[in-house]
């Protein structure tokens, strides 16, 4: 009885740093990612056209090795292996930016990092669930999204706090410095995933080896994975918002600031609604979530003025912590622990793949038929979907 209640208490510190681990990890890319786009082209000398190559290889990259590493994950029955190499590549390939002059020198660095960054989150998801139980693990995905995104929330800060200090020095110094900051502190995440995340004893699937197991795709993980899907096909690039705030009059320079408050919201939110989701069902709050979505979008669609774009954002803000951790919490309901780490592979790189054709869609909609219309279709497609979720009986 003793041993058992010592691994329980060894499991709920792997919630609490694994928490930490997203929060810094978090904190790491959102220092870099404001400044990157002028990184690429005042620095690196970069056209638009290369540095879109970049980026879109990086999200593929992380696509593809988000399934990999779940499927790896799932025959080798060892997560926390491949959460430390995710992190330890990110955290290369962030640090080394500081000392790169060369375009295709970047390329490679940030592939790196993509490559990371898909490695770990499979994996770890599986590790939150294997070390939460049944009844609380709204709660531990929530406090996960929470310190992640108040990572997200405070990069951001730093980096601007960053420039302003270093005013005097020429952009490369200073973005050169950021970079090797941003790189000690994903150095952070390495040392907390080999201190302190402890891995029970799992299962290890020989079946087919490092083979893809069709048999995830099954039941209700099907269903849900279809009905995600359709929401995910409207759900188009967040940039969408930002050139909709922009086209009813909201400045440039107010959007970080905007953006930092729906961050802050989202992190407040994310456990009260983790919680919410373990009390009345992960499939109720998600429902809950897609439908402010789609008032969301029907309110972008109609938008008129500034201020309404604040109050849109903040209510932005409490969808993202009615779904995100709530979702994962809900795969890891319906998929037995020899199979997570497959199905949150491919869980969180359907949501990076469809990105690009939902922000195609949505792109065509605002150049040939108006600003307004790609938040029409999102909001369709959210409403369709909330009604299948409510027909399927996924508990």
């Amino acid at each position: 009885m003793e041993v058992r209640q010592d691994e329980e208490k060894s499991l709920r510190k792997n919630i609490t740093a694994l928490g930490w681990v997203a929060f810094f990890g978090g904190l790491s890319q959102d220092m870099i990612a404001p400044i990157l786009p002028t990184f690429y082209s005042q620095i690196l000398g970069l056209n638009k056209e290369m540095i879109g190559i970049i980026e879109g290889s990086v999200t593929t990259a992380v696509s593809i090795m988000r399934i990999l590493s779940g499927i790896i994950s799932d025959k080798i029955g060892k997560r926390k292996t491949l959460v430390f190499i995710g992190y330890l590549l990110s955290a290369l390939g962030r640090i080394l930016l500081s000392i790169t002059n060369i375009g295709w020198v970047a390329f490679g660095l940030r592939l790196t990092d993509g490559v990371g960054k898909g490695m770990k989150d499979a994996p770890r998801d599986a590790l939150v669930a294997r070390s939460s139980k049944m009844k609380n693990m709204g709660f531990a995905f929530g406090y996960q999204r929470m310190l992640d995104t108040l990572g997200s929330f405070i990069g951001p800060l730093i980096t601007a706090g960053l420039l302003a200090i270093l005013i005097n020095y020429m952009n490369v110094q200073r973005y050169k410095f950021i970079f090797l900051i941003a790189g000690i502190v994903a150095f952070i995440t390495i040392l907390l995933v080999g201190l302190f995340v402890k891995e029970r004893k799992t299962e290890i699937n020989t079946n087919n080896k490092f083979s893809f197991d069709i048999t995830v795709f099954k039941g209700k993980f099907l269903l849900f994975f279809i009905v995600m899907l359709i929401f995910t096909f409207g759900n188009s690039s967040d940039a969408f918002l930002i050139l909709r705030a922009q086209n009813v009059g909201v400045k440039a320079a107010i959007i970080p600031v905007i953006i930092a408050v729906f961050n802050l919201i989202y992190a407040i939110l994310s456990v009260p609604f983790g919680v919410l989701s373990d009390k009345i069902g992960r499939v109720q709050v998600i429902k809950l979530g897609w439908l402010i979505y789609a008032l969301v979008y029907l309110g972008f669609a109609l938008v008129k003025s500034p201020w309404q774009i604040w109050i849109l954002y903040i209510v932005y803000g409490a969808y993202y912590a009615m779904t995100e951790g709530v979702a994962k919490s809900l795969v890891a309901h319906l998929v037995d622990d020899l199979h997570r780490g497959t199905a949150f592979g491919l869980y969180n790189a359907s949501l990076g793949l469809l990105a690009l054709p939902a922000s195609a869609v949505a792109g065509y909609l605002w150049d040939k038929v108006t600003p307004a219309a790609p938040f029409y279709f999102g909001f369709g497609c959210a409403v369709i979907a909330v009604i299948l979720l409510s027909i399927f009986r996924l508990e």
